[in-house]
């Protein structure tokens, strides 16, 4: 990738970060070491302990970079929809998770990959990705959940979260196989429609009886 071009005005923390963010996208973790980065970043490797002080370090800061900002608009839009009169609906509670990681964009250009790779390495997700950025999240949504869907019981609502991550991490990873597969006709680049389309099919979800509810 030595074609790249490298945004000397930027700091060397944030070329650092760029760099091994672009890296990360296209190689994964484990194919790139930090001598890449610090050869593409145009820093040597005291810059990179200087700032991250270890590989593990840089890899969560190049990840909270782009969740932090993502998880806030998430919390802040369940905290307007709990405050509602009967609180959130389950499409609200849909929106709240869904709705900021799209409107994200260019701030996840290299995100999505990066993602991607990391959900087929389930070990890398859970370290790198949910024991850190989204397990406390998980937890505010069951509650919301919890608002939204009365008499659910939460094991029920753990399932119904993880199947709504699903959803969202399904286009996340495969964001360019649908456009592929119906030659252009499914076009996820128009963020509004694609969030009403996951709305309302993870909402339906939401609603459904368990399939393990006494009659």
């Amino acid at each position: 990738m030595s074609d790249v071009k490298i945004d000397l005005k930027a700091d060397t923390k944030t070329r650092i970060l760029n760099t091994a963010e672009r890296l990360f996208a296209h190689d994964g973790f484990e194919r790139t070491s930090l001598r890449d980065i610090t050869r593409e970043a145009g820093v040597n490797l005291a810059a990179v302990n200087y700032h991250f002080q270890s590989r593990d370090s840089l890899i969560s800061a190049v990840i909270a970079r782009r969740i932090t900002p993502v998880n806030e608009e998430r919390l802040a839009l369940l905290e307007k929809y709990e405050a509602l009169p009967g609180g959130p609906t389950p499409e609200q509670v849909a929106e709240a998770f869904i709705v900021p990681v799209l409107e994200a964009g260019v701030r996840f250009e290299h995100m999505r990959p990066m993602m991607g790779r990391m959900l087929a390495a389930p070990n890398d997700f859970l370290k790198h990705v949910f024991e850190t950025h989204l397990a406390t999240v998980g937890k505010r949504f069951i509650v919301a959940l919890e608002k939204a869907l009365p008499g659910v019981p939460q094991p029920e609502l753990y399932w119904r979260l993880h199947f709504m991550a699903g959803v969202m991490s399904h286009i996340i990873a495969w964001s360019r196989v649908l456009p592929a597969m119906t030659n252009g006709v499914c076009d996820l680049s128009d963020n509004e429609a694609l969030a009403a389309r996951m709305i309302t099919f993870i909402a339906a979800g939401l609603r459904a009886p368990s399939p393990f509810q006494e009659s």
